[in-house]
């Protein structure tokens, strides 16, 4: 019998080269593999000595390459898009971000119908946490079906979201969403950017490992592949999570880490004014053991983050232990890292440029005025920390959850799109039916068709306001459901809209 093949993007990336390795036993046994990315040294580099080898093709190129990727598609039984041009990156280049995330995802979909595969082969796409924006406390419990809600500035979020949507309403019979939290692992390790102080003290994750998230890929290729993977599992959005051992906020990550080079304090490190309060994103996961329990993929905590961190410092590592042993050793050490800090807050998406520059947009976005910034302490030690991380703030979607998928009705919908402020325009719906489109207004007055799969279980709602801009305070005024995930963490006079640089209707 023919093993099915595999199309994998972005292989040589940190999340396709872990998937890669992870499937190399299983290649010309229970699969075979086409993989794919740009035709770099780098990518050459690592996949030049499995050129020629028994159940692996490597095809180097681009995913906007039409025509490249329908002969890739042709061939294929599952795509794997992995692939994406991700932050800090998509920060500094909005339109390249929309390009790639977008628009190959709509080539993937489009050369999959094209080749007539509509009911066979099975998409999995890649999404993000960043598609749910900002969540901290009190509301940093969230699930699929919350709000979608791309943090202001946050370009790789909205092109993943227009991805996203997308994939659900793409017809296809087997698709599936996996949107991917932050990934430990060396290559976070190295991280030396400006984003890392956009990251709240008291933000949180639910982490996964860049190891876990590659055994993810292969056990959805062999588990399908041998036809022990449950026909239920697609048609779905689920959250890629690590678990309970992968929970952490940064400030507990910071002690963590620096409390392994000695330090007894984080005052000589931490500048707290130079930390957003918040418009990241991250959440701790209601929902990610429902992954877990199709594809059985956990096995690292926060420690092999930790680990990786420690190591890549290399010598400094040794030698902060031994200074931070010293009198005084502990402030020497925190002068050092401070200067390495410098220039990463005083580049273009650095915090304290911002402040400098009296930017008032991205002040306002990230700490909601300059009065609430000037509010924040001097000191790491004089923080009001939160401590109430167990308990969970429900976001309601709506709808009544607790009946069965196929008894969804048309008065369902009706009262979702009035919790959403909105209205259901269809006056007809076919009792159960996620996937036909139905037609809505939002509160401002958009008229747009979306399944209730997109809506319900997706968190999406009108694409005209999310092409246009943030326009998040005067949302939250008229619908109650997004307010669920607004007011919490703003005030009622914050209502400054920010425009978009660019939409999937640009590409």
């Amino acid at each position: 019998m023919k093993r099915p093949v595999v199309f994998m993007t972005g292989a040589g990336g940190g999340m396709g080269w872990e998937s890669f390795q992870a499937m190399l036993p299983d290649l010309g046994e229970t699969y075979d593999l086409i993989v794919f990315d740009l035709d770099t040294d780098r990518n050459r580099a690592k996949f030049e000595r499995f050129i020629g080898r028994p159940g692996v093709q490597v095809v180097f190129g681009d995913l906007l390459d039409k025509a490249l990727v329908a002969d890739c598609v042709r061939r294929s039984d599952i795509c794997l898009h992995i692939a994406a041009f991700v932050s800090p990156q998509a920060d500094y280049h909005p339109k390249k971000a929309m390009e790639v995330n977008y628009g190959s995802t709509r080539n993937l979909i489009e050369a999959i119908r094209e080749a007539g595969k509509a009911e066979t082969c099975k998409f999995v796409y890649i999404g993000t946490v960043a598609e749910t924006g900002d969540r901290m406390p009190p509301i940093h419990w969230g699930r699929v079906g919350d709000p979608i809600k791309p943090s202001v500035f946050d370009y790789y979020a909205v092109s993943k979201i227009a991805a996203e949507r997308c994939v659900i309403e793409s017809g296809l019979k087997y698709w599936v969403s996996l949107r991917q939290t932050g990934i430990i692992g060396p290559a976070m390790a190295k991280i030396r950017d400006a984003i890392q102080f956009h990251n709240g003290i008291d933000n949180v994750l639910e982490y996964v490992s860049d190891r876990d998230s590659g055994r993810a890929m292969r056990n959805l290729c062999a588990y399908d592949a041998q036809g022990t993977l449950d026909p239920g599992f697609w048609g779905h959005i689920y959250n890629i999570g690590g678990g309970e051992r992968c929970r952490v906020s940064t400030g507990e990550m910071y002690e963590v880490v620096y409390g392994k080079l000695g330090f007894t304090s984080l005052d000589p490190i931490i500048e707290p004014k130079y930390s957003a309060t918040r418009n990241f994103h991250g959440q701790y996961y209601l929902d990610s053991d429902k992954l877990e329990a199709y594809l059985h993929f956990r096995s690292d905590s926060m420690q092999y983050f930790y680990d990786a961190y420690l190591k890549e410092m290399g010598a400094v590592r040794d030698v902060g232990k031994a200074l931070t042993r010293l009198p005084k050793g502990q402030q020497l050490m925190g002068k050092l890292i401070r200067k390495a800090f410098a220039p990463m807050l005083n580049s273009e998406h650095g915090t304290k440029h911002w402040l400098d520059a009296n930017m008032t947009d991205h002040i306002e976005a990230f700490w909601g005025s300059r009065a609430a910034w000037e509010a924040i302490p001097e000191k790491y030690s004089d923080l009001v920390r939160f401590t109430d991380w167990d308990t969970v703030v429900p976001i309601d979607h709506g709808y009544d959850e607790s009946k069965p998928e196929s008894e969804l009705s048309l008065g369902d919908m009706q009262g979702a799109a009035k919790f959403r402020g909105g209205e259901l325009l269809s006056e007809e719906m076919t009792t159960g039916d996620w996937k036909s489109k139905l037609r809505f207004r939002c509160a401002f007055g958009h008229e747009f068709e979306a399944s209730p799969r997109l809506v319900l279980e997706g968190g999406h709602w009108c694409p005209e306001c999310e092409r246009r801009s943030w326009n998040y305070g005067k949302r939250a005024q008229v619908d109650p459901f997004f307010a669920q995930v607004w007011k919490p963490l703003h005030k009622d006079d914050e209502l400054r809209e920010y425009p978009k640089e660019v939409t999937e209707l640009d590409v």
